[in-house]
């Protein structure tokens, strides 16, 4: 199993409506074939501590059966579709990969 992490920080110019659009958009990466669970969420309202970073807009997580399904799902035109529409909606990404 390979899960595949993605923290997005959105430019503050960005509109609600623009978020919502761009919350679709990452939703849509469900369609990849070699996504086995997607979840896709914003930052929880939890107790604030120095250790937790809440400072992203949204969170995407995948999970892929292994690391060739994961390749797969970084070539899927649905996910290069979903950069080339929304990378300018973002300022920075940090992504985390464990198996």
């Amino acid at each position: 199993m390979l899960v595949h992490t993605v923290y997005f920080w959105l430019k503050p110019e960005i509109t609600a409506a623009q978020r919502a659009e761009f919350r679709q958009g990452v939703e849509s990466l469900a369609g990849i074939k070699a996504v086995d669970r997607l979840y896709v969420g914003t930052p929880a309202k939890t107790t604030k501590r120095p250790i937790i970073d809440d400072s992203y807009a949204f969170a995407l997580t995948v999970v892929c059966k292994d690391v060739a399904a994961h390749d797969e799902y970084q070539v899927d035109p649905i996910h290069l579709k979903f950069i080339e529409q929304f990378k300018t909606y973002w300022n920075k990404v940090q992504i985390y990969d464990a198996a």
